[in-house]
């Protein structure tokens, strides 16, 4: 429609010039007008079709789940693991040296202190240290043991050969019993122990007759109170350390190894031949005798010097 309004324009201007006589503007006018009144006219020829959707998608078919995922198996631990096999130690490491504590304890004058269920040990004297210090012969193995809760006179004491000849007679030689306390060795490496001979309680009795004095040394005071009575009863008595003098002090023999003292004798001093001694020549008891002997004061043989008389 649009190019046949195009091709009226041409034919009308033709038609206009033909008819007027007048003046281009007239003209000019005429044909605007003319151009105005066809362009108000409505074009007839107007398209007249109507998009009207005629297919209207509608769902038919409804998507409906019909398989419904419902977990129909049950885990239930049927297996119960039950051990049927023990893990029982076939190789038991048992220490090589384990003294077992079998001794029974003699029963001694204030030994109701010691314990009863601590290791003891049985051996042999074999050299006197000094009044609470000596060797033993224990299994084959020689141990130094120190007694526990006492102490005696040290080597430049008066009463130090006094303790020291009274520990010899007391257990030179002898088989003693040997009881812990607490503690096994000291600071010194030597041994603590309550030593028993016989019927004789070695550590009580030295303090009893005053060539000890009592004295504690945590933890090992099972014995301290009964220590402590015997040092009371001593000095109540005036025995040993606790005797006044105002007399000089007799004359101290060097001690072993010094002086003129024979090594066959490690724990007295007696001088080598000549002259020949015999036990009635000296106050020594029951000390300890090494090869040569040449007094001959072990006449036994057992290692011990004039153990009577």
């Amino acid at each position: 429609m649009r190019n046949t309004r195009y091709l009226v324009l041409p034919a009308l201007v033709a038609a206009a010039g033909i008819a007027c006589v007048g003046s281009e503007r007239a003209v000019a006018t005429s044909v605007a007008q003319t151009l105005e009144a066809r362009a108000s006219v409505a074009p007839t020829d107007t398209p007249t079709l109507a998009v009207s959707p005629t297919n209207t998608s509608v769902p038919t078919d409804t998507l409906t789940p019909t398989v419904t995922n419902t977990p129909t198996l049950t885990l239930s631990p049927t297996v119960t693991l039950t051990p049927t096999a023990s893990l029982t130690p076939t190789r038991t490491q048992t220490p090589t040296v384990t003294p077992t504590p079998t001794v029974t304890l003699p029963v001694a004058s204030g030994g109701s202190c010691v314990l009863t269920g601590t290791l003891r040990q049985v051996g042999r004297v074999v050299s006197i240290v000094d009044g609470d210090t000596i060797d033993v012969n224990i299994a084959g193995a020689v141990f130094r043991v120190r007694y526990i809760g006492i102490d005696t006179p040290e080597r430049d004491d008066y009463f130090f050969w006094l303790a020291t000849n009274r520990n010899s007679e007391l257990v030179s030689g002898q088989t003693v019993t040997l009881v812990r306390d607490v503690s096994e060795t000291d600071q010194y490496d030597r041994i603590l122990r309550y030593v028993l001979v016989g019927d004789t309680f070695v550590n009580y009795s030295l303090v009893r007759d005053g060539f000890a004095m009592a004295s504690t040394y945590p933890p090992d005071v099972a014995c301290s109170e009964a220590f402590a009575q015997a040092q009371q009863q001593a000095r109540a008595g005036r025995e040993g350390v606790w005797e006044p003098t105002n007399t000089p002090p007799p004359y101290v023999p060097p001690p072993p190894g010094g002086g003129n003292c024979s090594p066959a004798y490690p724990t007295v001093c007696i001088p080598p031949p000549p002259p020949d001694l015999d036990c009635g020549q000296i106050s020594y008891r029951r000390f300890t005798v090494l090869p040569p002997d040449p007094h001959g004061f072990d006449g036994d043989h057992d290692g011990i010097g004039c153990e009577s008389g």
